[in-house]
């Protein structure tokens, strides 16, 4: 197929039940510079920036308290989502498995996906490796090889380069840096709470009451 059919596919990223949070920013740096269309949050809203190197500035944020509410979403958009996960049925990612807009759902670094995160995906996708030493990669070097196969598929057209850098856009005039994503002391407080709740290990949880969904770029950079 060639590339001028495949013009306006998007790709989304679903981060849920990552143990280390400055992944999140590392990972928002990826998303922005395979192409991604939406960074998905489930659970809790607020992340470590670190690593994002002023790139969610460009990026949109989306927020839902369950996966379900993630999933409708998603189908709402005619959109696949595929596990990134070494299972039974997982296709090598250089296959280019891809038939339309896709999310791709990110299991927790050391675990890997849950038995609920694989019930909401359509298909799954695994990275081949080739040297004997690592059983498994870091979640956002796993997410940048997955998107830019992605983005092949897609056709997706290269940002414009200058001496040895990409072009990086202005940021947009209405978001301003504003107490982006802290964590103060009573979020800190609660998600402990949640957690022995909830008997849970991993970092964002389903047990909020709230079940509508905010895109946050209106919470975090307000005007």
């Amino acid at each position: 197929m060639e590339n001028t059919e495949k013009k306006g596919y998007e790709s989304y990223v679903v981060v849920h039940n990552i143990a280390k949070r400055h992944n999140v920013g590392t990972l928002a740096r990826s998303c922005t510079a395979f192409g991604v269309s939406e960074l998905i949050l489930v659970g809790r809203r607020d992340f470590n920036a670190f690593g994002s190197h002023g790139s969610t500035s460009h990026l949109n944020f989306r927020h839902f308290h369950s996966l379900s509410l993630a999933q409708s979403f998603l189908k709402e958009r005619d959109c696949d989502i595929c596990g990134v996960e070494i299972t039974d049925d997982a296709v090598a990612v250089n296959q280019h498995p891809f038939k339309r807009n896709t999310a791709f759902l990110l299991g927790n670094e050391g675990m890997g996906l849950s038995a609920k995160e694989c019930e909401i995906c359509d298909f799954f996708v695994y990275i081949p490796q080739y040297g004997c030493g690592t059983a498994s990669l870091n979640v956002t070097v796993a997410a940048s090889i997955v998107l830019h196969h992605f983005g092949v598929w897609a056709g997706f057209p290269e940002r414009t380069r200058e001496g040895n850098k990409f072009v990086v856009a202005e940021r947009p005039a209405k978001q301003v840096r504003k107490n982006y994503c802290a964590e103060t002391a009573e979020s800190i407080v609660e998600e402990r709470r949640l957690k022995r709740e909830n008997n849970s290990n991993g970092f964002f949880e389903e047990s909020c009451k709230d079940e509508s969904s905010s895109n946050l770029f209106g919470g975090l950079f307000s005007s």
